[in-house]
């Protein structure tokens, strides 16, 4: 499918989340309108005097319950793109269904009314994420690509069921949603005209927001850090929150991205790696756990990013920059938390 190109108009699910909120501002920064879908008012408003600078090139549609069919017809009308970011986090569901059926339910509505009403649009970019290849491996360190998929969280949750713990739930709904997403385009492929690309961000700790993955960096950061048992052993793969919103317009605008899996990932970490690339920034960041410098054991699972580097020529950020720019924007907003509780 032929790439888009601003000044196009793109559809972005979800517009007051984590990842979705620097979609847009990417987008909006490379000259792109934006439509966002948001579930109420106040979220749709509060982004649009987030975004006031770039006046009428971001504007919003309610868009209450991704999971009831239909619900995206209106939103879709117009636009020549989507990114479907839409998709819950909760981590304490207890049917799976909870999570997984608005995570597949969403994502397949918003692909059937692009079918129906998005006669305009031409690529479609889903977010999905790292825990949808995941399936253990016997091998030391497991390496992840995008061939890979993680069924054998799909059977544990379907066994399990209620009693499945919450991180597999969670894995179950990525998976099946990504998978989902490209059934639909295998099945109706003589009646749609558009493509699709998948983007696979791991951890994604960020500047300027607390949420359910910068909390985890959050804490980790507090006093003298975590007990050296924790602090040591590996965490896993991570990526800049800009750099997952860059590659998502980067599916948008080259035109062999269509039809492709990618991994969003800068790296591997543990705690004690942050708190040594930490202590050694300039300017220094005061009041940075020590931890034990040094002590930091291999890394049982890797997610090779290679795909995305070889083909947009992607530069991811530095663990040292990344950890910097979150630790330093979350000091910021911990003081405006304390001066709102007062």
């Amino acid at each position: 499918m032929p790439a888009v190109q601003a000044p196009a108009t793109v559809l972005v699910t979800g517009a007051s989340g984590f990842i979705a909120v620097w979609v847009v501002k990417t987008l909006l920064d490379k000259g792109f309108n934006v439509r966002g879908t948001v579930r109420s008012s106040s979220k749709g408003d509060y982004l649009t005097k987030l975004f006031d600078s770039y006046g009428e090139k971001f504007t919003y549609v309610i868009v209450g319950d991704v999971s009831h069919e239909g619900a995206f017809d209106e939103a879709v009308k117009g636009v020549d793109a989507v990114i479907h970011t839409a998709s819950p986090v909760s981590g304490n569901a207890h049917d799976p269904d909870e999570l997984i059926r608005p995570a597949v339910d969403g994502t397949l509505n918003a692909l059937k009314s692009v079918k129906k009403h998005g006669g305009s649009v031409r690529r479609v970019v889903i977010t999905s994420s790292v825990v949808a290849l995941m399936e253990p491996k016997n091998q030391f360190p497991a390496v992840y690509t995008e061939t890979d998929w993680n069924n054998f969280v799909i059977e544990d949750v379907k066994t399990k069921g209620a009693t499945a713990d919450d991180k597999s739930k969670y894995c179950a709904s990525k998976t099946l949603a990504e998978r989902a997403a490209w059934d639909f385009v295998k099945d109706n492929t003589a009646g749609i005209n558009f493509d699709i690309a998948t983007i696979l961000p791991s951890y994604v700790p960020a500047p300027a927001q607390l949420n359910y993955s910068t909390k985890f960096f959050f804490d980790a950061m507090q006093g003298e850090g975590l007990p050296q048992s924790k602090a040591s052993a590996p965490f896993g793969d991570y990526v800049d929150v800009r750099d997952v919103a860059e590659m998502h317009v980067r599916a948008l605008t080259e035109e062999a991205a269509g039809g492709e899996r990618f991994i969003c990932s800068g790296g591997v970490l543990s705690w004690q790696d942050v708190y040594d690339t930490l202590n050694s920034v300039e300017p220094p960041v005061p009041n940075v756990p020590r931890g034990h410098p040094g002590r930091t054991q291999p890394h049982p699972a890797i997610c090779n990013a290679d795909k995305a580097r070889r083909f947009f020529g992607f530069e991811f950020t530095s663990l040292q920059k990344m950890a910097a720019d979150t630790l330093r924007s979350l000091r910021e907003r911990e003081v405006v938390w304390g001066e709102g509780s007062e």
